[in-house]
């Protein structure tokens, strides 16, 4: 009976403490931001007339996904119906379609709709290769981020542009928004930890566009001795003050506008021994493990063909928590990660050596996370650590500012 009611507490404690139950709210720190359906913006690739001309009469390379449209009009048929040339597709990881699940490979191929050849950008060569570039005058790159280091597109991305670069070849990004645009957080990636999750020395939640990204690749020197030839198209309408909702899944597993707030505090479970929800239909807002006892949401992972090949704990019950509500009351949290449910599933799962896996440390972009967690140190004295780095990155990232 103790043990039962000790129980209890925790999860009492747990719910209060996370700010899952809004009436325990910290006073707010977000009262400036505001949430916007994506249609109030008016995206790069929509200003066609802007980088049209600067396509007519080059044989074009693409760096798209099933997102890469034009209202309903994927943007590889609008270009080709506009008279464009394109000589080829560059696949990212999910594929140009967006139906292969998280880590898997993508194959070259050939586009059943157009007949125009895929590159794969996302299997044994993550860069284009300088035989993949044959034939082509320029590249343009449209692809929705979600402002998050270890989402993947920000490293295809600047390979793409490194091998641009080396080949003498422009590359043209058509700006789309950041839902997770206005604030930064987290560790400063580490450079001895660099990884295809995180390549360059920056936050894990970075506040910036995709096309503000590319800028800052370019201005910082992290192409090497070469610069690309960049031309970034921007957005209308868009300010670093918007909670951005997308209408479509920007990768298989973010499947709503609250899956994406939450992301950069719920992926950091991916290095842990505690399942984030892949294998049910609300991945990475909810997270739980067969051994917790303390929480109130069950949850069975099961297979999902494109989302969950072989999804952690598949058909064992998982006990956890569903945070979604904490995401709907975005405006009375700060703007920063949270950090409470890693640090407390740790806590509850001390006695386990196995409890951080070697995937980590590449999550965080740096070994010190993990090592303050296992010393006992809490949220704010691991927070204050992060201060020098974040400080000096706010210098830098507002060099490359497009949007105020």
């Amino acid at each position: 009976m103790i043990h039962q009611y000790i129980l209890i507490v925790l999860s009492i404690l747990w719910m209060a403490f996370s700010g899952i139950q809004t009436g325990n709210a910290q006073p707010s720190q977000s009262t400036a931001i505001r949430q916007v359906p994506y249609t109030a913006i008016r995206t790069g690739a929509e200003r066609s007339d802007v980088y049209v001309p600067l396509l007519k009469g080059k044989r074009v390379g693409i760096v798209c996904n099933q997102n890469s449209r034009i209202g309903t009009t994927h943007l590889v048929d609008y270009l080709l119906e506009s008279g464009v040339k394109i000589e080829k597709i560059f696949a990212p990881e999910h594929g140009i379609r967006g139906d292969v699940e998280a880590g898997g490979s993508i194959d070259h191929g050939t586009d059943e709709r157009t007949g125009i050849r895929i590159v794969s950008l996302y299997g044994t060569n993550k860069k284009p290769a300088q035989q993949d570039l044959e034939g082509i005058d320029l590249i343009i790159f449209d692809i929705q981020d979600v402002g998050v280091r270890f989402y993947t597109y920000i490293s295809t991305l600047a390979l793409v542009m490194e091998a641009a670069a080396e080949n003498d070849l422009p590359v043209v990004v058509t700006d789309r928004p950041n839902p997770n645009g206005f604030y930064t957080d987290g560790p400063v990636l580490d450079t001895n930890f660099k990884s295809f999750v995180g390549m360059h020395p920056v936050p894990v939640v970075y506040g910036m566009t995709i096309g503000e990204y590319a800028l800052m690749v370019n201005g910082e020197g992290w192409l090497g001795s070469r610069k690309c030839e960049l031309t970034v198209i921007p957005m209308e309408g868009y300010d670093h003050n918007m909670l951005v909702t997308l209408p479509f899944r920007p990768s298989p597993n973010l499947t709503t506008w609250e899956s994406i707030y939450l992301y950069p505090s719920t992926c950091f479970f991916e290095g842990t021994i505690v399942s984030v929800g892949r294998g049910t239909l609300g991945p990475f807002q909810v997270f739980g493990h067969p051994g917790f006892l303390i929480g109130s949401y069950k949850f069975t992972p099961v297979k999902i063909p494109g989302m969950a090949e072989k999804p952690l704990f598949e058909g064992e019950e998982c006990l956890g928590h569903e945070v979604t509500e904490y995401a709907h009351d975005f405006l009375n949290h700060p703007n920063q990660l949270n950090l409470f449910w890693l640090i407390e599933s740790y806590r509850y799962f001390s006695g386990r050596a196995d409890f951080f896996n070697s995937y980590f440390d590449k999550l965080a972009g740096t070994d010190r996370l993990r090592l303050d967690i296992l010393s006992g140190k809490g949220e704010d004295e691991i927070r204050e650590s992060w201060e020098p780095g974040l400080s000096a990155f706010r210098a830098i990232r507002e060099r490359y500012l497009i949007y105020p």
